[in-house]
């Protein structure tokens, strides 16, 4: 017999807790009832693009059984009326913590002093901030409060994790029901979670980013050494292996932390699916070729209280932009044909979410993109399409009833079902008076027809004239009462029951006999035009033109990316570097990226002509020792040698520093790691291609470089008690740590050489390199004593060290350097700073070139990085150096303790066009650059800058106006903080400020 009942009479069904735990024993009376209902008359979405009108929805015991049009309702199951609403799949969020218990540290804290090793116990890493072996379904719990919040903003399903360490183990697929876990488990591993977090882990090791992606290297190479071995037990290892053909997901802090991890991924062909931060429209083009897809938060910023003019000066043009832009992210990548997905984390309120994916669309998301972001994607990224992210036959019953367009403002969730149960946020109104009724009392039949609603319904009886007879009527719960007069003869009256749709009872007729009566609806009345109109959401409003992405996405940004042309330099005063020395009036022509020719009179078809008279060409200034455009860190200090880390991983395209140097003539840089350490990082060196990722702007021929450091820093003793832990503590134990892992790197080379497998090992396999001559040293350096001993060590090994930098005591070993063939990179007059520097003087500089040593001045600061050529000047001032010689300082000599001297450093046909046109003489404090290039492109040119302040400027106001609006209009704010967007860092800075 077919079951068809009032929604109140579902909905008692439904709170019924069937038992499918089969291997759970039953306290009570068994009740074998399936959860077997067909919804009927809604607009039914079976996916994403497809749906189904005036469908008929069946689903039994938790599983969609089918979906048709007007489809029959089964015999047995409960029907469901649910006209004028629409049916979506639920939701997935692959990005929640949801029944995950709360992270804890393993262990017992060292209260800031450093810690080694890791102190879980077991056969487990020796880096606790690896925690493969976590199993999120192991550790699952249902949260009641957290899901019902979830299941009320439309989700059924959400992919879980612990949030604690860079490898977090696996994530666990599961329904947002009020059962027990085993329930509501949908897959028990969905994929593999990693983050550049540490999370709990007190250990030291890493304490910046670059050590975080050296860790995930070296675990890479020991995950696959150790399953060929037989060596050791290592739980982590074991786990790391199970885990890798499980979808794997990344959590990132920005867009090019996307960058980093992709590539490293790519080095163990691993795709990564990025969970982001929401300005991945910032890097579009990149990420598009990367070929993954990403989670999108939709936690977008609310407007900056600018009120106060002086707080506006706070708030940076990327802040500003920001703010405008980020509610476009999800229609650009998706436009870009990115695979996307939605995750309610970030939210501040989580009930905020539907107002924000319908700001995403007003944004230009399409909606059938929009859907598929919320249910067939996430599915897919968790290979679980067999049993959600649609409500094909056979797929889990979550989806969520709607009374209208999931994406109209003021869309309600009625319900969210979750495995064939529903859990009702608000009742579903479903019309039991108004419709078009047959009235049949006694022998005499009626038109009956009930408009209004169903708190204030009008009745009437059509007759065939088309006139009509008002009908009294009053309802209190399931009891009517019908009364009206036909005719002359008398009142109808008629008391009965709701029955669904239908009505029975007795009563009289107009002539006082008693009768039966009974009404059959026939079908509903014709909505009013009006009240149709009334409950379409509302159109969206006109967003205004938005301002230009720019890259990078910081002040000075470009819309439209530079590129080498062809550029005539006349008559300029150029400082060639070479034997020919300084020419007057003479011509420069960059080419296809290179300087092709130098003499007078040049000519050259296409050229962009640019007249210097009175101006000076130079070589593009090198800085060998900078510490700008480095994200999350410059020093690795948490063990005596981190040789495996590498600044490459973590070039910052984005430092506006870049700019800045640019503006002072300078064109390449090496990034150096910082001082905390004996044996540091390997370098990077790039040429400031502002704008250009960070992988288009390494200097493709450069050889490779690492950083050593000597004195106080290296060995903390001057950090404080808490730092008597990390050997080395004394200038003797610095000595014997390069012995030691000298020692160690040619042992591992022989063991290479020798053909046995062995476990590949970053740190020794860069060491080396060092000792075969593949890769050289930059060594911070102060003392002579120090520096004697490091020269001394490296003939030991059969290697020398390349440059020695501040070098401030050079001029005492200066004829012994020139010797051992080392170069010197120096400060031009810094001195008394510090316990070790008391002996330096300015004219170091000068000795140290007098006998011989290739001589260079560096920044070690972004702010003096500005300025190099008038700390090239100083070396005239102290110690007589010639012009020439002194300029060659930040130009020549540089590139040639960096080896790219063959590229750079001169003007000679051949090398690439890495010039700067300066206003004068440029030496003097009194000139400017007024023209950058490199590789033939103007990167940086004075006057388009001083046009870019004034288009900056406009820009800044437009955006704060918009924003005064928006809190006008009510419109939530956030407090203006003054914080910088990156951090200048200095050689002894030890911090990752991003944790």
């Amino acid at each position: 017999m077919r079951m068809k009942n009032t929604i109140l009479l579902l909905l008692s069904l439904l709170s019924i807790q069937l038992s499918a735990q089969v291997t759970f024993p039953n306290n009570g009376v068994e009740d074998p009832r399936e959860r077997y209902y067909a919804l009927t008359g809604a607009t039914v979405f079976t996916d994403f693009d497809t749906k189904v009108e005036n469908a008929t929805l069946v689903i039994r015991d938790g599983y969609v059984v089918s979906v048709a049009a007007g489809g029959q309702v089964p015999q047995g199951a409960v029907e469901v009326e649910v006209k004028g609403k629409v049916i979506y799949p639920a939701f997935i969020d692959l990005y929640s913590d949801y029944g995950m218990p709360e992270p804890k540290a393993e262990g017992q804290s060292p209260d800031r002093k450093p810690q080694m090793l890791s102190n879980k116990a077991g056969a487990y890493s020796w880096n606790e901030a690896l925690k493969p072996d976590f199993e999120a379904h192991a550790h699952f719990n249902p949260d009641a409060k957290a899901a019902k919040t979830l299941r009320q903003i439309g989700f059924g399903a959400v992919a879980a994790q612990r949030m604690d360490g860079i490898s977090r183990g696996t994530m666990t697929l599961v329904g947002l029901g009020d059962e027990r876990a085993h329930e509501m488990i949908v897959a028990e591993k969905a994929g593999h979670a990693l983050s550049f977090s540490k999370g709990t882990s007190t250990q030291s090791y890493p304490n910046s980013l670059m050590g975080m992606i050296a860790l995930l290297r070296q675990t890479y190479y020991d995950a696959g050494w150790y399953q060929q071995q037989s060596e050791e037990v290592n739980l982590s290892l074991e786990a790391w292996n199970a885990v890798q053909e499980l979808p794997q997901f990344f959590a990132i802090g920005d867009r090019l932390e996307i960058l980093r991890a992709a590539k490293l991924g790519a080095e163990f062909d691993k795709t990564y699916i990025f969970k982001g931060t929401g300005d991945e429209y910032q890097r579009l083009d990149a990420l598009k070729n990367l070929n993954t897809a990403f989670i999108l938060p939709l936690d977008f910023p609310d407007a900056y209280d600018v009120t106060d003019p002086y707080d506006a000066q706070q708030v940076t043009l990327a802040q500003l932009k920001h703010w405008e832009l980020a509610p476009s992210n999800p229609a650009r990548l998706a436009n870009a044909g990115i695979p996307i997905a939605f995750t309610a984390d970030g939210l501040e309120k989580k009930t905020d979410f539907l107002k924000h994916l319908r700001k995403a669309v007003q944004y230009g998301l399409d909606t059938t993109a929009a859907l598929k972001a919320l249910t067939y994607t996430p599915a897919e990224l968790v290979q679980a399409t067999d049993h959600l992210g649609g409500l094909e036959k056979g797929k889990l019953a979550n989806f969520i009833v709607t009374d209208g367009s999931l994406f109209g403002d003021g869309t309600e969730i009625y319900q969210t079902w979750v495995k064939g149960k529903a859990y009702t946020h608000k009742a579903i109104a479903t019309p039991q008076l108004t419709g078009q009724y047959d009235l049949q009392v006694g022998s005499d039949t009626y038109a009956l027809e009930i408009t209004g609603t169903d708190e204030q319904p009008a009745a009437k009886i059509n007759t065939t004239d088309s006139t009509s007879v008002k009908v009294k009527l009053e309802r209190a719960d399931e009891l009517l009462t019908l009364s009206f007069a036909p005719d002359s003869t008398g009142q109808v009256r008629l008391s009965g029951t709701l029955n669904g749709r239908n009505w029975s009872g007795r009563g009289q007729s107009a002539d006082g006999q008693w009768v039966d009566w009974r009404a059959a609806f026939q079908q509903p009345v014709e909505a009013d035009e009006k009240d149709e109109d009334a409950k379409k959401p509302a159109p969206a409003p006109e967003l205004p033109e938005m301002g230009d992405l720019i890259y990078p996405f910081t002040a000075y940004g470009w819309t439209e990316r530079p590129e080498p042309q062809t550029y005539l330099i006349q008559n300029a005063t150029v400082w060639t570097n070479e034997a020919d020395g300084i020419l007057e009036a003479a011509d420069v022509l960059l080419q296809d990226g290179k300087i092709t020719a130098i003499g007078q009179g040049l000519k050259a078809k296409g050229a962009t002509v640019i007249d210097a008279t009175g101006l000076h060409l130079t070589p593009g200034i090198i800085d060998e020792h900078s510490h700008i455009a480095i994200s999350r860190g410059v020093n690795e200090s948490s063990q005596a040698s981190t040789a495996e880390v590498r600044i490459g991983d973590v070039v910052n395209s984005e430092d506006v520093n870049i700019y800045r140097q640019l503006s002072g003539g300078v064109t390449t840089s090496q990034l150096l790691h910082g001082s905390a350490n004996p044996i540091g990082g390997q370098s990077a060196i790039i040429k400031l291609r502002w704008g250009y990722t960070p992988e288009e702007m390494k200097f493709k021929e450069a050889a490779p470089f690492i950083k050593f450091a000597l004195g106080e820093n290296v060995k903390q003793s001057n950090w404080g008690e808490d730092y008597r832990i990390r050997f080395p503590q004394t200038r003797m134990g610095v000595e014997q740590v390069y012995v030691d892992k000298f020692t160690q790197a040619v042992a591992y080379g022989e063991k290479i050489a020798s053909g046995a497998p062995y476990r590949r090992d970053l740190d020794l396999e860069t060491l080396l390199e060092i000792v075969n001559g593949e890769r050289f040293i930059t060594c911070h350096s102060y003392r002579q004593s120090e520096i004697n001993m490091l020269m001394k060590v490296a003939e030991q090994f059969g290697f020398r060290v390349n440059t020695f930098t501040h070098i401030l005591e050079g001029y005492k070993v200066a004829d012994k350097m020139a010797a051992h063939g080392a170069g010197g990179s120096s400060f031009s007059d810094w001195w008394a700073y510090k316990y070790e520097v008391q002996e330096a003087i300015p004219y170091n500089g000068a000795l140290m070139h007098e006998q011989g040593v290739t001589v260079a001045f560096n920044s070690d600061d972004a702010e003096m990085a500005r300025r190099l050529n008038q700390e090239a000047a100083k070396a005239v001032l102290f110690g007589g150096v010639s012009e020439e010689d002194a300029l060659k300082f930040v130009t020549l000599n540089p590139a040639k303790l960096l080896h790219l001297d063959e590229y750079v450093g001169s003007i000679k046909a051949g090398k690439h066009a890495d010039v700067v046109l300066w206003s004068g003489h440029p030496l003097s404090m009194y000139s400017r650059a007024e023209k950058t290039f490199i590789d033939g492109t103007l990167f940086f040119d004075r006057a388009a800058d001083l046009e870019a302040r004034e288009a900056i400027a406009a820009e800044r106001h437009r955006l704060i106006q918009l924003m005064l609006d928006d809190k006008k209009n009510g419109g939530k704010t956030q407090k203006v903080s003054s914080q910088r967007q990156y951090r200048h860092y200095h050689c002894d800075d030890y911090e990752d400020e991003a944790r």
